[in-house]
């Protein structure tokens, strides 16, 4: 048995603005995919590497990355966002060798152990339904502010629970069974921050500070509703926990979290790679 099952997705594509190599790809995926590495730590790792229209370089970087005997390669021809996020579904929901699972995308910069500590909140609190590495700063600069959370502290962080995150997160392997039909309206045309909420708001859903406050917020209120009724009114009530400080960051320029000196951490993390 491995300690955390993991289906990592990437593609050759530049996404938005990233905070580095933003005309370079595959120098900002072997930085994302070195650190993620790092941040394993003592873990033991079961991987599938999703490689979606990838040029050969991608796979030889997972190869020289990662052990080959805990390293799955699948290769799909162009499937896109929704369609290599379905694949992390199946393949995490159908593997029995962990019942920790991660889903993962290519642009995420983590720092050192972030994957085994979040595996350690997960064992010791059973209230953690799903993790993310990411402090998103919309938790402080948006209507998220006025949210209601409860804080916990743990190892050397505080926890919090959140509303909502992005598309890459810890669970266990249950617990996706019990919501991908819910995940599975990605691939319909519903968004990250709706299907959260679906997952963890209840009667939050009707704060007018919060979901009123924009025509943004007002659409994902609408998503909510549209996609996910049935699970609002009759599913149980999931908790989302986040990290302060962060555990990783998004690598999009404007959605750095907070608090961390980023590019320093991307200057040294590149200086330790060419050492080696």
């Amino acid at each position: 048995m491995f300690d955390l099952a993991v289906a990592y997705r990437i593609y050759p594509g530049v996404s938005k603005t990233p905070a580095c190599f933003a005309d370079d790809k595959y120098k900002l995926s072997e930085l994302c995919l070195r650190s993620f590495q790092r941040a394993l730590g003592g873990l033991r790792v079961k991987i599938w590497a999703i490689l979606d229209g990838c040029p050969p370089e991608y796979e030889a970087l997972f190869r020289d990355t990662f052990d080959g005997d805990d390293l799955e390669i699948v290769s799909r021809n162009k499937i896109g966002n929704s369609g290599t996020f379905s694949l992390q579904m199946d393949l995490l929901t159908e593997q029995d060798c962990a019942s920790l699972v991660y889903l993962a995308e290519d642009d995420y910069f983590y720092l050192p152990n972030a994957l085994e500590k979040m595996v350690t909140f997960m064992r010791e609190n059973p209230d953690a339904d799903f993790v993310t590495p990411y402090d998103h700063p919309d938790s402080y600069n948006t209507a998220s502010r006025v949210e209601r959370h409860i804080v916990r502290p743990s190892g050397d962080r505080y926890w919090r629970t959140a509303s909502s995150t992005c598309l890459t997160f810890m669970s266990t392997r249950e617990n996706l069974i019990r919501t991908r039909s819910l995940f599975r309206t990605y691939s319909c045309g519903n968004v990250d921050c709706s299907m959260w909420l679906a997952l963890t708001q209840r009667l939050e859903l009707a704060d007018i500070r919060v979901h009123w406050s924009n025509w943004l917020r007002l659409k994902i209120w609408a998503l909510t509703w549209w996609w996910g009724w049935r699970r609002v009114l009759f599913g149980r009530r999931y908790r989302l926990w986040s990290p302060m400080p962060t555990m990783a960051t998004h690598m999009e320029a404007s959605c750095l979290s907070p608090l961390i000196d980023w590019q320093s951490l991307f200057v040294q993390a590149q200086q330790t790679s060419r050492s080696k």
